[in-house]
């Protein structure tokens, strides 16, 4: 096994990010739609996109094509950006963004509070979700501070109308607190490590 943290910063240096971009795409959606077939239910499929997509303006034409072909509803695809991605390019990036959203595709902003955004652009971003990332949850039980930005940022995003997912959620008592100051989804090891497709199709079979 190789992380992605190993290998995707090479392959973006060397020009193959977007190749692997596509792939996982085109992937993801294939995949998707065997569980589909299979009985699972309409579950959001969320899928990582880099900035280079962006960069090369071909986000939109790989999306509306891999949705034509895998036949998957835009409704229940949702991309992730960072903060970079959104920040670099901002009218281009709107733009694409608002096509996105023309088609029924959700958006999210991935690792918030890691980078530089500023909220006056944030606003702009036409976004569904916020995702907060895991370097504040890690000890949010344990450091005021990121307790008290956690706090903040659910606040501040449901304030603009953006659903709240906490990065990272490892233990009862992360959950407990974020529970408790109304963030709306998790993910994290406390609930399951990464899988494989057929793992996920038992997942959900018990969880009926």
């Amino acid at each position: 096994m190789v992380e992605p943290c190993r290998f995707l910063p090479l392959a973006e240096e060397i020009g193959l990010v977007i190749q692997i971009d596509q792939w996982v795409m085109r992937q993801a959606c294939r995949q998707y739609k065997l569980w589909q077939k299979q009985g699972l239910p309409p579950v959001t499929l969320a899928i990582n996109i880099s900035g280079q997509q962006f960069m090369k303006n071909e986000l939109l034409e790989t999306v509306t094509g891999i949705l034509k072909e895998s036949g998957v509803d835009p409704g229940l695809l949702e991309l992730e950006l960072t903060e970079g991605v959104l920040m670099a390019h901002t009218e281009k990036t709107i733009k694409t963004l608002q096509a996105l959203k023309g088609m029924g595709v959700r958006l999210a902003i991935d690792d918030f509070g890691t980078g530089f955004s500023s909220l006056s652009y944030l606003k702009r971003f036409p976004l569904d979700v916020l995702k907060i990332d895991r370097t504040f949850i890690k000890d949010i039980t344990s450091d005021p501070d990121d307790a008290a930005i956690t706090v903040a940022t659910i606040e501040m995003a449901h304030t603009l109308k953006l659903q709240v997912i906490a990065e990272g959620v490892e233990t009862q008592p992360q959950l407990d607190f974020l529970t408790r100051n109304g963030c709306d989804l998790y993910q994290g090891y406390l609930f399951s490590r990464p899988v494989p497709p057929e793992e996920i199709t038992r997942l959900f079979t018990c969880a009926r």
